[in-house]
Formats: C-alpha cells, structure tokens, sequence
C-alpha cells in the first residue's frame, strides 16, 4: 500500500468507526493484482446505487482491477464518512447533494455543469476528486395523483397550498437535513401539510390507495414511467440539479493509472435517464438482482 494511503487509512477516527460498525471487513488491503491496492467502492442503500456500484465493479474487474463492492453504507454524512476515513476508495454521488448536503451550500447553481463544477471544487479541497458526470440526473421531485392535481389546479410544488390540508409521503433519511420535507414546506409556504415517514418505494401505494396526497419521489424511479402519477414544477429551484458522478480520492487514481477512469467514464457517459429508469425497472419490478441487470448491460454496450 502506498504511503498516502497508508496515512489516509491509519488516520480513520473513533467516530467514524463507531458509525461505520456495520460494514464488516470494509477497507482496501493491497491486492497481488499488478502491484496495486484493491479498490474498495460504496454504494448508498437504493436499487439505483446497487446497479451503478455492480457496474463499477464489473466493468472494472473485466479491465484486471482488484476491486470490491460494500452496499447499503446509509445516508450521505454516512458514506461520506465512509469515504474520508479511507473505509472506501470512491463512490457514485449526486452533485447537488454534494453542494447541499455536504458543502451546505444555499446558493442554487443555475445548471447543471455549474453545480458539477461546484462540487468538484468542493471535493478536490478535501483530497477527493471526482470524474466526469452522467448524462441523467435523479432528481427529488414532488408527486401527486393526476386526479388529484386535476382536482385543485395544481401544477408547481407550491400550488400544493391550494388543496388545503395534504398528508406528504416522505422517506425516514430525508424528513431532514438540506433536501428534506422540513426544508421543502419552508422553502414553499406549505404551512398546511402533515408528514408521513414511509421507506423509499412505499409512497407510490400510499398514494394510489388515497393514504397521502402527495410524496417525495425520484425522478428515475420505474413506477413513473407508466404515467399514473403527476410531477409538480420544482419552480423555485429546490431540488437543484442531480447528476451522478464517482467522487474518488485522488491517490487512488495515481495507484491505479489512467485506465481506471477511463471504464469508470464509459460506464456513466452511457447512463441516460431513459436507461437507467429502465434498469431500476429491471430490478423493482421484473425482479432480476442488480449484479444480473449490471451484467447485461454492460455486456450489450461491450463492456464485458
């Protein structure tokens, strides 16, 4: 192992040990593989960052990397830690929730190569970079029933004011924080509004079965594809914008040589929204893991 990383690894602390006991056996130990380190990538707990994390893995296992692949790490601060603390090499991340959430940044950027440009900045302070972004973005949006947006003219996050009373469908890691139901109901005046903590996929049930009215959803997600439910206009900017881009640190990629980036940049310049609602579809609906929708996708666009 290199001696930055060495140093890197050898200066995880206390707390982000604690935080992170439940990644048994994280952290890279140096591999036989062409004299490198095995690298060691994270992915959130959601079926988009299980496939993007497959991918990593696969594609760059094919190119003759050592790699290994931790799922389910939890929230930003927490894979963030993970990362910083050297328990991982690198991990996909969405932009504007670098901004936000980490860099705590108010100002709204007013596009999307800005807010990349942003938060590599912000990244390359730390030690991190990060490498070319997706062409998707997943963005938190609001959703309703198209009855219902029907019903009381709603078109924009902030007509939601016109419905009266509305019961908002929000996941438990997100009621919080810089992207969050508090930040949204403040951000738009929704002084008229309940939230309901429901895991990340529920809140499609909840409001079919008329439990909410509305729900925090992500714009990839398979379930709107078959046009059953209605976005409103993120008018004020709120959500930002939310392309996908691997956040890595720097010596990893000097160990690792050019290469390395190379497949991580084929892999994401292929990740288009339309794709990649599909694959979540694969995996959400059609019921095929993530390891098997990543295989086959990258096998038709001959990265395998």
């Amino acid at each position: 192992m290199s001696a930055p990383r060495a140093r890197r690894r050898a200066w995880a602390g206390a707390l982000a040990l604690v935080c992170l006991a439940a990644l048994t056996g994280c952290g890279g130990a140096a591999s036989a593989t062409g004299g490198r380190p095995t690298v060691v990538i994270g992915a959130k707990q959601f079926t988009e960052q299980w496939i993007i994390g497959e991918m990593y893995q696969q594609a760059l296992t094919e190119a003759g990397y050592d790699v290994e692949l931790k799922n389910n790490i939890g929230s930003t601060e927490i894979i963030d830690g993970a990362l910083t603390s050297g328990q991982i090499d690198l991990y996909p991340e969405y932009t504007g929730v670098i901004l936000q959430v980490l860099a705590k940044d108010a100002h709204i950027p007013h596009s999307a190569r800005d807010t990349y440009e942003r938060a590599k900045a912000f990244q390359e302070k730390r030690g991190l970079t990060m490498l070319e972004p997706t062409p998707f973005q997943n963005k938190n949006a609001v959703a309703v029933k198209p009855a219902f947006a029907k019903k009381h003219g709603l078109k924009t996050v902030g007509d939601l004011k016109k419905a009266g009373h509305v019961r908002f469908a929000e996941y438990p890691d997100n009621i919080s924080g810089a992207l969050g139901y508090t930040e949204l109901v403040k951000k738009y005046g929704l002084t008229d509004t309940k939230v309901r903590s429901l895991n990340i996929g529920l809140q499609y049930k909840a409001l079919d079965h008329g439990d909410v009215e509305a729900a925090d959803v992500f714009t990839t997600d398979p379930q709107l594809a078959r046009g059953d439910y209605t976005l409103l206009k993120d008018d004020k900017g709120f959500y930002g914008f939310q392309n996908v881009a691997p956040v890595v640190h720097k010596d990893v990629l000097e160990e690792q040589g050019p290469k390395f980036a190379a497949t991580l940049d084929r892999i994401d310049a292929l990740l288009t929204e339309k794709a990649v609602q599909q694959l979540n579809r694969a995996v959400d609906t059609v019921r095929l893991t993530p390891a098997e929708v990543a295989r086959k996708f990258l096998e038709a666009n001959g990265l395998l």
